[in-house]
């Protein structure tokens, strides 16, 4: 087993998923922010989280609740959350219940967040047994993690959509000149399709079902070409019976429009108040998205038609937030981009 001891750890806290990175060794878990939770006698204990307590999603007894701590990229459960960040670092760390050197902790926060929001993600990583404690914007995680120049003097721009927020950041010399955040990614999509597929068919579906679809057939648009399909089962309304339907890619994209709406409106408005000099280099360098929201079909060549901009998917959008506070632990040059509570 390799030896985590003294090794400093950056961690992207999300709403969806939990990637955290190990300086030296790169990203060693990437796995669902959800914990399965057992009440025993009025007592919550863990029962599963990560992969483990996602499968349970939606299939519990009465005495098991799956909970997602994180909602809008803070935290909503700081209990769950601290037991959530001790088991990813003992996971991270080999399986041991302890660290030894009590390790750096880097840890991505939304650019939005309250100060009272920073404290409580600070204070969960502490209390999950991390050391020094340091945040980083995640507009600007993102931006080095996809290799973007973020120490020149040249103006980038960065669209990292996740569950539970869209973050644009315009960032020039290691700073963030102007960011925006507002709370829509892949969950408000995954809550409009089931809201259509409640609304069109009387079927009641589960989070994971509807995240299955976009997954598999969902796009930010009507495409030219063929229309795929999916097979959606669930419970019908009205008659309380197990039922299936079958939705099309023109629906979903018809489901999803509404919040791709609101991810388009937040970088346009990020770009009204981007100085003139930043954004000339904008204009040709081009936008840059991360985040798993960006891996939605054709949801780059809508905000290039919004825009009139270049708009590129980094080479891994899922992992360059973590990346990126990973690079601030190897990278000493790159510290300059962390912030305080």
């Amino acid at each position: 087993m390799f030896n985590f001891a003294s090794r400093d750890i950056a961690i992207d806290l999300g709403t969806a998923n939990t990637v955290v990175y190990v300086k030296g060794r790169g990203i060693v878990l990437q796995e669902p922010s959800v914990v399965a939770m057992e009440i025993l006698n009025g007592v919550r204990k863990v029962r599963a989280v990560g992969d483990d307590a996602k499968l349970m999603m939606g299939k519990t007894p009465e005495n098991i609740k799956t909970i997602r701590p994180l909602r809008s990229g803070v935290i909503a459960d700081l209990e769950v959350a601290e037991q959530m960040i001790k088991h990813f670092l003992s996971k991270a760390h080999g399986g041991g219940s302890r660290f030894s050197g009590s390790p750096e902790v880097v840890i991505c926060v939304p650019s939005g967040s309250t100060s009272v929001e920073r404290r409580a993600i600070r204070d969960a990583v502490s209390n999950a047994g991390a050391g020094k404690v340091s945040l980083i914007d995640e507009p600007m995680a993102a931006a080095i993690g996809a290799g973007l120049p973020v120490r020149e003097p040249v103006g980038s721009m960065v669209v990292d959509i996740g569950g539970g927020t869209t973050e644009v950041g315009v960032i020039s010399l290691q700073g963030l000149a102007y960011c925006e955040s507002a709370r829509v990614g892949g969950d408000k999509m995954d809550e409009a399709i089931s809201s259509y597929v409640r609304r069109n068919y009387n079927l009641l579906i589960g989070e994971g079902t509807a995240e299955r679809v976009k997954m598999e057939i969902g796009a930010a648009r009507r495409g030219a070409g063929d229309d795929p399909i999916a097979h959606v089962r669930g419970r019908d309304v009205a008659r309380g019976v197990p039922s299936e339907i079958t939705l099309t890619q023109a629906q979903v994209a018809e489901a999803v429009a509404e919040p791709v709406s609101r991810i388009v409106h937040v970088v346009r408005s990020a770009l009204e108040h981007t100085q003139p000099e930043i954004a000339a280099d904008v204009l040709d360098e081009g936008i840059t998205m991360t985040g798993g929201g960006s891996l939605l079909r054709d949801i780059a060549g809508v905000i290039a038609d919004e825009t009139g901009l270049p708009v590129r998917v980094s080479d891994d959008p899922l992992s360059c937030v973590a990346l990126g506070a990973g690079m601030t632990l190897e990278d000493a040059s790159y510290r300059g981009a962390l912030v305080s509570v």
